[in-house]
């Protein structure tokens, strides 16, 4: 019996994962639903409708904010706008040899961090271009015609337009909120909106970290692990801060069919702010434990220059891509990173 689980085993393991030497020799071939012709030699997981893979880098996305289309109203509120495109004919190399079919807000895996002001008026101009239906629900604080969970958006070029008063002060994730739920959500259908206080914060070198799970072969247990999608990638791609500069991360947790995650520091602790609503930290710590949707802001600083880890201390997340490298530096070259609050 032992042997025969582990041939089972091994053979599964194969599907997801294939050797080198099978890759060389199964070339795969398929034709899309839009015509296109792909040519892979890693494993197609789900290839609907695209025609190409997306290209991501998780490098990028990590200090990327979008503060919208800046105007003002009579009365002086700051109104700021963003048009969201929903889709679901992607196909992503979510790891070496493994193309997985992913749901979309702008074309990528999350979607774009969204970010404002405790007050201004946010206006989401949002289109579903996918053949499915599809919603944004926020969390926070809005009207209920604004909740994106009655107000289903029609496939193939439905509209909708969401206006609310950003807040509270935090950092919160949005998704479709469209049955099934789960695999909207676990197909990337997910992303960050981050309100800021009137009164800024501290300058920071300010970064965003979803954490997110993938499971590519459907058994609703994940296969890979990863902050910001792809896993390893920050361990392979170490992410170069200054030392003796206050980093802050934003952290959200969009894993599914795991309980919890969490988020461990190395050679030093960090001030954490849950839902980052409060401007007093609640704990100075090195991990954290989060359950779905969970979020918070850290806040730390490197003294001594080095490599540091970072990871879920859950080790099979871990030993399944989700961890990285902090590369601290006396005097990085690159110029700090300080939030302009889109003015």
């Amino acid at each position: 019996m032992v042997l025969i689980l582990i041939v089972m085993f091994g053979i599964s393991v194969g599907l997801v994962f294939p050797t080198l030497s099978e890759a060389q020799k199964e070339q795969k071939t398929f034709v899309t639903h839009s015509g296109g012709v792909i040519t892979t030699s890693g494993e197609v997981i789900d290839p609907v409708y695209s025609d190409s893979t997306m290209e991501f880098d998780p490098m990028e996305y990590l200090r990327d904010f979008n503060y919208g289309k800046i105007s003002k109203l009579p009365d002086g509120t700051t109104v700021r706008e963003f048009t969201i495109i929903a889709e679901d004919d992607k196909v992503m190399e979510v790891s070496p040899g493994v193309f997985y079919n992913v749901l979309t807000f702008n074309g990528t895996v999350p979607g774009p961090t969204i970010r404002a002001t405790e007050g201004d008026l946010v206006r989401i101009y949002f289109i579903n271009n996918g053949s499915k239906e599809h919603t944004m629900h926020f969390h926070g604080i809005h009207p209920a015609e604004m909740d994106g969970v009655f107000e289903i958006v029609g496939s193939g070029g439905g509209r909708f337009t969401y206006e609310f008063e950003a807040g509270p002060v935090g950092v919160h994730p949005y998704h479709c909120h469209v049955m099934p739920l789960e695999e909207h959500i676990v197909h990337g259908l997910y992303g960050v909106f981050i309100v800021d206080p009137k009164e800024k914060r501290p300058p920071a070198d300010e970064m965003v970290m979803v954490l997110n799970g993938l499971d590519t072969d459907f058994d609703t247990e994940n296969n890979f692990y990863a902050a910001n999608t792809i896993p390893f990638y920050y361990q392979h791609h170490p992410i170069q801060i200054n030392t003796n500069q206050l980093i802050r991360i934003y952290v959200v947790n969009m894993v599914e069919f795991d309980p919890i995650n969490n988020f461990h520091l190395h050679g030093n602790l960090y001030h954490y702010y849950p839902t980052g609503t409060d401007t007093v930290p609640s704990s100075y710590t090195d991990m954290i434990t989060l359950s779905q949707t969970e979020r918070g802001i850290m806040e730390f600083e490197y003294t001594y220059p080095g490599k540091y880890l970072f990871h879920a201390h859950k080790v099979e997340f871990s030993e399944k891509g989700w961890v990285g490298i902090f590369l601290a530096r006396d005097n990085l070259s690159q110029e700090s990173v300080e939030a302009d609050y889109g003015t």
